[in-house]
């Protein structure tokens, strides 16, 4: 029996190069509520810019946000529970940005709860992020500005990820969860979407084994690994496909799918 529903966007949900949601999802998300079973976006988006993309059923919605250091219950923004938060440790953190600020042609994101900071970077990456993404942005001088929490520091590199990955992968890997996620995203944290997935089931006293997931990345795979239903996007790297033998093309043709037989597309 199905009780959760988490998925990933960018790649997944949404195509990439598109920057709205089907609005068929949004009707599949009510009727998939009505037969009890909860939905929840699992992304390395922020929580705000996860809201915004689910316009008309945010309220409804669970989120692990952040690549899964941060997750979020239902209801409006400014009164939605935090239900699990895994914090960076501060001094190997500012080292790693400082590292990905001295990367040429990298810029760094570093987020808090509910906030994308940025440090020496061009305009036009203060604009992607705020009016691109829809984060709630602010930029510093110095990373040391920053008095929050950090639970996660991206590397956002235009020629690709595995620029930064080499760089960094050899000192970071061991100190961090380091997973791509996406062409030109590294992100870096002490959680995964796995981890945000178990304190999600956790909170929701929901079996595992009653959960469906969709992904389509590597930043995806502990949460793959960890459901008990997991769908590979047919469009992934090869070598995660090798993993998966459940792939599909379009996720709501799965839910529709789900929902019109109470059963799952055969694998």
């Amino acid at each position: 029996m199905i009780q959760l529903i988490v998925s990933d966007i960018d790649g997944t949900l949404l195509p990439y190069g598109q920057k709205q949601l089907d609005p068929s999802i949004f009707s599949l998300i009510h009727r998939l509520s009505q037969q009890g079973i909860r939905f929840c976006p699992a992304s390395g988006r922020q929580f705000h810019s996860l809201r915004r993309l689910f316009g008309p059923v945010q309220d409804e919605l669970y989120y692990v946000c952040e690549n899964g250091a941060i997750l979020y219950g239902s209801g409006p923004e400014e009164f939605a529970p935090v239900l699990g938060k895994t914090v960076m440790d501060r001094a190997p953190a500012m080292e790693l940005i400082r590292n990905i600020l001295a990367l040429e042609g990298s810029e760094v994101l570093i987020s808090g709860a509910n906030r994308s900071y940025l440090c020496q970077c061009d305009e036009s990456f203060v604009t992607r992020m705020r009016d691109g993404t829809g984060n709630h942005v602010q930029v510093v001088r110095d990373p040391e500005e920053i008095e929050e929490d950090i639970i996660k520091i991206s590397a956002c590199c235009p020629e690709g990820a595995s620029v930064p990955e080499k760089a960094l992968g050899g000192k970071w890997s061991g100190v961090f969860r380091m997973a791509v996620a996406g062409a030109e995203w590294l992100d870096f944290t002490l959680a995964d979407k796995g981890v945000g997935l178990r304190q999600l089931c956790g909170a929701l006293n929901i079996p595992l084994e009653n959960t469906l997931a969709f992904g389509d990345n590597w930043n995806d795979l502990p949460m793959l690994e960890a459901a008990g239903h997991p769908y590979l996007m047919a469009s992934a790297d090869p070598r995660l496909a090798k993993r998966f033998s459940c792939q599909c093309t379009n996720v709501p043709a799965v839910l529709e799918h789900l929902l019109e037989t109470g059963r799952l597309p055969g694998c």
